[in-house]
């Protein structure tokens, strides 16, 4: 995918985002469970732009939120790309350029392509 596809593609995901949070079917408990988890370093952010296990090892409360959150952004990536006429796989790594990385906090965890997991 070319620079400026990727910025196609990552401007739709940003508004997509800021629509109402039915658009991406999270609820705020999931939000509340994985941004706990992020913050404990359970959770990280991956370049394919989903949630990943930093460790391996989660509650399932954890994972029922993951899986809550992943669902939804794989939603919103299949409509970006439809959009954009990308694959949702491209869509979700433009997502997670210019989206997700710039939303990381200190101390959370992320996983860029190819790579092993880092700490920001």
């Amino acid at each position: 995918m070319q620079g400026r596809d990727i910025i196609t593609v990552g401007a739709a995901v940003m508004a997509a985002l800021a629509l109402p949070a039915v658009a991406i079917a999270q609820s705020a408990q999931a939000k509340a469970t994985v941004d706990a988890a992020k913050s404990a370093g359970v959770v990280g952010e991956q370049a394919d732009g989903f949630l990943g296990l930093v460790s391996g090892a989660a509650d399932p409360a954890v994972r029922s939120a993951m899986a809550e959150i992943n669902a939804g952004r794989a939603a919103l990536y299949r409509q970006a790309a439809a959009k954009n006429g990308v694959t949702p796989e491209a869509a979700g790594a433009a997502a997670y350029l210019q989206v997700v990385q710039t939303r990381l906090k200190p101390g959370e965890y992320y996983k860029p392509s190819g790579g092993g997991w880092s700490r920001k």
